[in-house]
């Protein structure tokens, strides 16, 4: 594939702002997101940002994957189940993920908490890219990924409404159906949503993948209660529960011959949310109030083929507290000043056992014991409007406090020096001109923060990447600095977002494979600061009508520099672009095809992986999808047929940031039909 340029992006952004050719199209709808921390179009927001329909998905996708090919995001996956977002390059620990606003902490290493929600129960998933600490704390670096559940409202006049879904796909044998109910009138507000899924080993171009299957359930409960001039009350209970998964990227030979392989899977994985909070009018502003407990808990073994067992167990609860306020006050027609406080409390003491060898020995071997993260801050944002000229400026600090009881066990057991608190000072500033519909540049300038993660603090112990890890307590925490600029337009009928970016971090955290070994002969990855990263890129998207069909595509583009080593940052994302066609969604036929092309990766880490990261080909997947529309039928509305044909081509390739050593990277599912029928009531 070629070098994509910057006359290619240029070249993008002219097809996507150029006038319509001909034919009658359909409007596109005004997009609003929460980037602001209250619901605002794009076209004010400083920033680029992306809303993904959860109806577009497939029998076994989940949220990680509802992200690939999406411009400036990519997936990091250790099997089919396990695959977290990469915004701009930056992984999990840079993101802050949540579940209806509500942080979702987890410091497992193996698979992906964004997979703990079911897409059957999701209403959109916003991906808010670029730093946010001022509105989210410690983590947003490289932006927030909100999943968002229906909400309960007022206004059914106690009538029942609601949606199923069914799916079924060929390439795993997969079985996936969801059930929202929706309810309420002038007094109460009800939502109820269940959700079920089974798939089996999925078929790569080569032949069955082996443990890719899992089964998950999930429940939905959502409660409010009108206070009528005084606000209203709502309640958010979720569980979501997923069991026999596989993490098959993270197959590596054992130390020891007679355990042959390892690889680490879940029997038992649970996510649930209690969460309560208020809002309302008071005095002239807006007062909300939340309050939340969200818990992880992980059964993580690792599986010796040489003995046919489990080798090591692992069971571990992480759980997060918080509380969280923020008060809105216009301040005339052009500022609406916010003010807030956000804590949190996150708690983790694993227990994990493992066979010391033939003799079948079992020692504990905790990684850390009674660690306990707590996260303090207020903030303050201002949004003026100046004419066509919107601007944002807030700013935040915060308290961050890592301690733990003890880190390691047996011999390299400490209780000493595992205490350490930062504090932290977060800005941002953003100014958008709408200067027509389809003209608005934006420039967005912010400083960020993360503080590090409760493994990256406490942990000295064995993972299933085969590497004796060592945390830092005294780690410091990563600060980045970043510059936006860009455009964005959308007139009803053609959209498109283009955005440049530049980011330094200072003290970037990562885990460097050191070429050393502890006394059980496994090399060892110790977590430590960089000294300087720098993270730069572009991307861009668009949707333009072209007589009765509209063309779509994106780009991305993004180098990462570890200035500390003099050589590419570990596991960047290499450049991407997709080009689609198709007759948008509407009562009737509809129809879409796209190519999506990934250049190779060449520019990788050698130094600090100590040669662990290798070269990645570039690769082009085909996919199309079918779609009828019906306006009822046997009491269901807008009920919508669906058949999806992804890796058309049966490409066999892996994605550049799949896990798995040289030569035993886990392979994408090869050519998959899948059928999916949706109606509401």
């Amino acid at each position: 594939m070629p070098r994509i340029t910057p006359l290619f992006h240029l070249s993008l952004l002219a097809l996507a702002v150029s006038p319509v050719f001909a034919g009658d199209a359909l409007e596109l709808p005004e997009v609003t997101v929460t980037a602001k921390g209250y619901q605002a179009s794009k076209l004010e927001t400083a920033g680029a940002s992306v809303v993904l329909e959860p109806t577009q998905r497939l029998p076994g996708d989940n949220v990680g994957a509802l992200m690939r090919g999406q411009p400036g995001l990519a997936v990091q996956s250790d099997g089919a189940w396990g695959q977290n977002p990469v915004l701009r390059g930056q992984r999990l620990e840079s993101i802050v993920l949540q579940v209806d606003g509500n942080r979702l902490n987890s410091a497992q290493p193996q698979g992906a908490i964004a997979s703990l929600a079911d897409l059957g129960l999701l209403e959109r998933v916003e991906v808010i890219k670029g730093p946010s600490s001022v509105l989210h704390g410690s983590g947003a670096l490289g932006g927030v990924v909100n999943m968002l559940t229906p909400e309960p409202t007022f206004d059914h006049a106690g009538e029942l409404n609601g949606r199923v879904g069914l799916g079924l796909s060929s390439v795993d044998e997969g079985l996936q159906g969801a059930a929202l109910l929706e309810t309420g009138n002038q007094r109460h507000g009800l939502v109820l949503g269940g959700a079920a899924k089974r798939v089996h080993d999925y078929e790569g171009a080569d032949g069955e993948v082996d443990n890719t299957g899992y089964e998950s359930r999930s429940m939905l409960f959502k409660y409010a209660y009108s206070l009528g001039e005084y606000g209203h009350l709502h309640l958010n209970l979720q569980q979501h529960k997923d069991e026999d998964v596989w993490f098959p990227g993270s197959t590596k030979p054992a130390p020891a011959a007679v355990l042959g392989n390892l690889t680490i899977h879940s029997p038992n994985t649970e996510r649930t949310l209690y969460a309560a909070g208020y809002e309302g009018e008071v005095g002239s502003g807006t007062l909300s109030v939340d309050l939340y407990q969200q818990e992880v808990y992980r059964e993580i073994r690792a599986y010796s083929s040489g003995l046919d067992r489990n080798q090591v167990w692992n069971d571990v609860t992480f759980t997060t507290r918080g509380v969280r306020s923020t008060y809105r006050l216009p301040l005339g027609e052009a500022h609406l000043l916010s003010v807030g406080v956000d804590q949190w409390r996150m708690t983790g003491d694993p227990a994990r056992y493992q066979f010391a060898g033939p003799s079948q020995n079992i020692q504990r071997n905790d990684p850390f014991s009674d660690g306990q993260i707590d996260s303090a801050g207020v903030f303050i944002q201002d949004d003026m409007q100046f004419g066509r000229l919107n601007v944002q400026a807030g700013a935040r600090w915060d308290r961050v406090k890592g301690d733990a009881d003890s880190k390691g066990s047996g011999a390299s057991r400490t209780t000493k020096g595992l205490s350490n608190s930062d504090s932290n000072l977060s800005w941002s500033l953003g100014a958008i001109y709408n200067l027509q519909p389809l003209l608005n540049p934006y420039l967005s300038l912010g400083r960020a923060y993360r503080a590090p993660d409760m493994r990256e603090r406490f942990e000295d112990a064995t993972r299933g990447d085969g590497y004796f890890h060592q945390g830092n307590p005294q780690l410091k925490p990563e600060q980045a600095t970043s510059l936006e600029l860009g455009l964005k337009g959308n007139d009803g009928r053609s959209s498109y977002q283009l955005a440049a970016y530049y980011s330094r971090i200072d003290d970037y955290i990562a885990g460097r494979v050191t070429g050393q070994t502890n006394a059980q002969g496994l090399p060892i990855k110790r977590t430590e600061n960089l000294d300087k990263v720098i993270i730069q890129g572009t991307e861009g998207q668009f949707a333009h009508p072209v007589g009765v069909v509209t063309l779509d595509g994106s780009f991305t583009w993004l180098e990462g520099d570890n200035r500390q080593d003099d050589e590419p940052l570990y596991r960047m994302p290499p450049p991407e672009l997709t080009l689609g066609i198709g007759q948008p969604r509407a009562l009737g036929f509809s129809w879409h095809s796209q190519v999506r092309a990934v250049k190779n990766q060449d520019r990788v880490a050698t130094r600090f992986s100590n040669g662990t990261e290798n070269d990645t080909a570039g690769f082009v997947t085909v996919d199309a999808s079918l779609g009828w529309g019906f306006s009822a039928i046997a009491g269901m509305q807008n009920l919508d047929l669906g058949l999806t044909l992804r890796n058309l081509l049966d490409k066999g390739y892996h994605e550049h940031l799949t896990e798995g050593i040289s030569g035993w990277e886990i392979q994408s599912p090869g050519r998959n039909v899948a059928l999916t029928l949706r109606g509401e009531f």
